[in-house]
């Protein structure tokens, strides 16, 4: 299983809306992507503006499809203004097994 995290930073007068299109973004990410599948999102709960994803896909080449699919793109695009910072790792999950 291939697993990413994501820290982002988002500008506090943003937060909202940026919620509203990462909660749709990971729904769809679920329900139309047979690869993905766990996409947890995650906010602070002591700061509004920090957002955690963990997501699990059944291999690299998902989620590799992931960012290139038309829900994705859009997200992006949407939310690039609103981000004051983004910190993305990759991991391989070891246990538990797949």
């Amino acid at each position: 299983m291939f697993v990413v995290t994501v820290l982002f930073s988002i500008k506090p007068a943003h937060v909202d809306e940026f919620m509203a299109a990462m909660l749709a973004n990971a729904s769809t990410s679920l329900q139309d992507e047979p690869g993905c599948q766990q996409f947890d999102v995650c906010q602070s709960g002591t700061d509004d503006a920090g957002v955690f994803l963990y997501e699990v896909y059944d291999s690299q080449a998902d989620f590799e499809r992931h960012l290139v699919t038309p829900h994705f793109l859009a997200f992006s695009q949407q939310t690039a203004l609103w981000v004051q910072a983004k910190a993305v790792q990759t991991y391989q999950r070891l246990l538990p097994p797949a």
